[in-house]
C-alpha cells in the first residue's frame, strides 16, 4: 500500500468515514485544478468547503465535477469580470 492510500485509510478511520465513499482521484484532480487555475491556497480551502457542503447535504452528487469545471474556467471568468 502506498503512503497516500495508507493516509486516506487512517484519516477515514479517524473521522468515521467509509473509505469506499471517497473518490480520492476526483478530489485530487479538483485540488490540482484549483491550485493551478485559481491560486494554490484555494485548493485546501475548496476541499474543506466541499466537505462542509457534503456534510450538510447541500453539495449535490456532481459537486466535484462542477467545482473542477469552475476552476478550469477561472481565468476566463476572472478576465471577463474586469
Amino acid at each position: 500500500m502506498n503512503v497516500l492510500a495508507e493516509w486516506t485509510e487512517l484519516v477515514c478511520r479517524e473521522l468515521g468515514i467509509d473509505p469506499a465513499k471517497v473518490d480520492r482521484d476526483a478530489l485530487l484532480d479538483l485540488t490540482k485544478e484549483v491550485a493551478h487555475g485559481v491560486t494554490r491556497p484555494a485548493a485546501p480551502l475548496t476541499a474543506y468547503l466541499l466537505g462542509l457542503a457534503q456534510g450538510a447535504g447541500s453539495a449535490g452528487e456532481d459537486a466535484v465535477e462542477r467545482l473542477t469545471a469552475l476552476a478550469r474556467d477561472w481565468e476566463n471568468k476572472a478576465g471577463s469580470d474586469s
